[in-house]
């Protein structure tokens, strides 16, 4: 156990100082790591409550995706029965179903045999207890059509699903480093922005659902006369930017989820503000149909309910791509292209808590976290050299270079580190003392047994290992388990763990025995200096 080959003993010393360099980038500024290669850069990024920042609890309307999944529900009612020739009346959306009278009796059975198609049984575990999407009832020709509980259940997680991925991409356009986007229970989702005191404007981009829609204005009264009488079934009364009022086709003639870019920029002719759009090959072909037909008529932008501007169709637009004008400022018109950019969220999200951590509270976390972390390896020292004399030496020289490899580890993962993650290391530095603590006293009984100094120091390292790494090991599953389980905060302190468990086997079995190693072959010891 203390024969090292050259080759061997210079790749340990080798690795440690690879991995400790890799921590250097965190003792630079950003400005001078902007000049260091792309691979150099990797750096530990503080956590909200190191730096301070922006913290959003968003909420997803769980009304709004049932009102949507029922207004689905009950277009495809009037497609199907409008297909199958069934004459039908009082198809309405009442008390969370959509509910429709058959005309006729004997069309019922028809009806019911059409409508049961909408109904698909729910996969996994849930579809093996023989539930579907939809609950289909009947009395005197009344037709009552329910999104089950399960299924709604399911339509909400995946629209929680939908919107992390959404906000991730939206945040990431703002410039923001290193968000934190987490799920929180079935319908929450936590939004942490480290270094972003201002959260008003992270506010605004989140909250927008940013569904874009291009439609007809209906021409065959204004809005003024549908108010005062009552809007056509196929339009309805929206509002424009400025508070004025437009009658709206309900049919979309393109949709938002046909876009594939949107950049702001300036008109070339009034240099105000614009948003310019592409859509994809299916977007664009409906575009061009759609204003080869309406040549002379307005249409509509519109853009979560609100009319962003109505211009009127000059000529036929085939390229499949157009701009949006509608009185932006710079910061609107950019903000408008991000949102259109990153998707449209599947429901409307509020906030349900907001907090700011201001940087000097986390000044304060980090001055803690040193404290904590220099008055435990003080402690930690002083007791190793006061026990183990010059072993606890080597063992403090170990347990310096694991916690550099700690840090080495962590930047070369880009982690962010919390002060959970500070409480991890300073858990490291016990567990790495720990395994010093094992093989000394191992090698103290061997001393015991009458054994030589050199055969003492052997036997105590090969010994001891079986009981250092079941102990590691066990340490690394509950750390692996707090990780895929955890979140947050929980998740950085079992990082920081986990590494620590790591580099502090490596260090006392390999980095600690080569000192050791050299000693001995060095001094030829008669005693055990413990």
């Amino acid at each position: 156990m203390l024969f090292f080959t050259r080759w061997k003993a210079a790749a340990i010393v080798l690795t440690a100082l690879i991995v400790c360099l890799f921590a250097l980038p965190n003792f630079f500024s950003e400005s001078r790591l902007g000049h260091w290669p792309s691979f150099a850069q990797r750096h530990i990024v503080l956590g909200l409550d190191l730096q301070g920042g922006s913290s959003l609890l968003l909420e997803v309307d769980t009304k709004a995706v049932r009102k949507e999944r029922l207004q689905v529900i009950d277009e495809d009612v009037l497609r199907l029965l409008r297909h199958a020739r069934i004459p039908f009346t009082g198809r309405a959306v009442r008390s969370g179903s959509v509910q429709v009278h058959i005309t006729r009796p004997d069309d019922v059975a028809k009806a019911l045999e059409r409508l049961r198609g909408l109904s698909q049984p729910l996969s996994g575990i849930l579809g093996a207890s023989g539930q579907r999407s939809i609950d289909i009832s009947e009395n005197a020709g009344l037709i009552t059509l329910t999104p089950s509980n399960a299924a709604m259940t399911e339509r909400v997680r995946q629209a929680v699903d939908q919107s992390i991925q959404i906000i991730g991409r939206r945040v990431n356009e703002l410039g923001l480093v290193e968000p934190t986007i987490q799920r929180e229970g079935t319908d929450r989702i936590l939004v942490q922005v480290p270094g972003l005191q201002d959260p008003s404007r992270l506010k605004k981009i989140l909250g927008k659902t940013a569904k874009l829609d291009f439609r007809m204005v209906d021409q065959s009264m204004t809005a003024q006369q549908a108010e005062a009488t009552h809007p056509p079934e196929r339009s309805e009364i929206l509002e424009g930017s400025k508070g004025e009022k437009f009658l709206i086709e309900k049919r979309v003639l393109v949709s938002g989820a046909d876009l594939v870019d949107a950049e702001p920029g300036f008109d070339q002719r009034s240099s105000e503000p614009i948003v310019t759009f592409r859509f994809n090959s299916v977007g664009a072909r409906k575009f061009a149909e759609a204003t080869q037909r309406n040549v002379g008529k307005p249409f509509a932008i519109v853009l979560d309910n609100k009319v962003i501007s109505a211009p009127v169709i000059r000529e036929p637009i085939l390229g499949g791509s157009g701009q949006i004008s509608g009185n932006f400022t710079v910061q609107s018109a950019n903000d408008l292209a991000i949102l259109l950019r990153a998707g449209a969220l599947p429901a409307p999200l509020t906030v349900a808590e907001e907090r700011t951590v201001g940087p000097g509270l986390g000044a304060d976390s980090i001055r803690a976290g040193e404290h904590a972390a220099y008055m435990g390896a003080a402690l930690v020292v002083f007791f190793m050299l006061a026990t183990y004399g010059l072993f606890g030496l080597f063992a403090n020289i170990a347990v310096a270079v694991n916690i550099a490899m700690i840090f080495g580890v962590l930047s070369m993962l880009s982690a962010t580190l919390t002060l959970p993650g500070i409480a991890g290391i300073v858990l490291t530095v016990g567990i790495a003392v720990d395994s010093n603590v094992l093989i000394y006293e191992r090698i103290r009984e061997e001393v015991r047994a009458g054994r030589t100094a050199i055969n003492a120091i052997d036997a105590g390292f090969s010994r001891a290992l079986a009981t250092i790494l079941d102990s590691n090991i066990t340490t690394f599953i509950a750390a692996a388990v707090l990780f895929y389980i955890g979140t947050g905060p929980v998740r950085g302190f079992a990082v920081t763990l986990g590494v620590g468990i790591l580099t502090s086997l490596f260090t006392a079995f390999t980095l600690t025995r080569l000192i050791v190693a050299y000693w001995v072959r060095l001094w030829r010891p008669r005693t055990v200096p413990l």
